[in-house]
């Protein structure tokens, strides 16, 4: 029995690697945002503009097999220069030590269109596993006739929890810079 279960677990396994196909990543049309409350009033968004994504799908049965994502701080963009260069700084990714932020997927739940992606995200030296809700999984032919897919992976982290703990303490109680970030990365690829 052990050795049937063997064998129809290998062929489960090689029967979904069948239909997995390895997606180009579109940088042109994927984006890596964030957004935290700032002064507990208002949320403040940013993105990071050099990024990269690795990702394995069966488009069958919209399922991602492999999804692997890099950042690189000295990218991150709010719009205003100051915060941007006090954000690499040792008050939170301190780039020069830490250059990268990474996620590589452990897991991944698929439910229709949707799924949930766990996996390690590695900030400022520390790899913590996350969850992430992964939203309206949709393949479609380009006008050059390539399939492509897209979807978009959101979910919230606690910055503490990577070292990020610069804040200041209102005088009227609250704090300067909310401690959960919210995390929405959009991602297009082509087969």
């Amino acid at each position: 029995m052990k050795a049937f279960l063997k064998i129809f677990v290998s062929l489960v396994m090689v029967f979904e690697l069948a239909n997995a196909v390895e997606y180009k990543f579109d940088r042109a049309h994927s984006n890596a945002g964030f957004s935290v409350k700032h002064l507990m009033i208002t949320n403040v968004k940013g993105e990071f503009k050099d990024f990269d994504i690795k990702l394995d799908f069966d488009e069958k049965n919209k399922i991602i097999n492999s999804f692997e994502g890099t950042a690189k701080v000295s990218s991150i963009d709010t719009g205003i220069v100051k915060r941007d260069n006090h954000l690499k700084s040792d008050d939170f990714f301190d780039e020069v030590n830490h250059p990268e932020i990474k996620f590589k997927m452990t897991s991944y739940k698929a439910d229709g269109n949707e799924g949930k992606m766990t996996g390690d995200l590695t900030i400022r030296g520390t790899t913590k596993q996350v969850t992430f809700e992964v939203e309206d999984i949709a393949t479609v032919k380009d006008f050059q006739n390539n399939t492509r897919v897209g979807f978009t992976i959101e979910g919230k982290i606690n910055r503490m929890d990577y070292g990020l703990k610069w804040n200041k303490v209102l005088e009227t109680g609250g704090i300067a810079v909310s401690e959960t970030v919210k995390i929405t990365v959009d991602v297009q690829a082509k087969k």
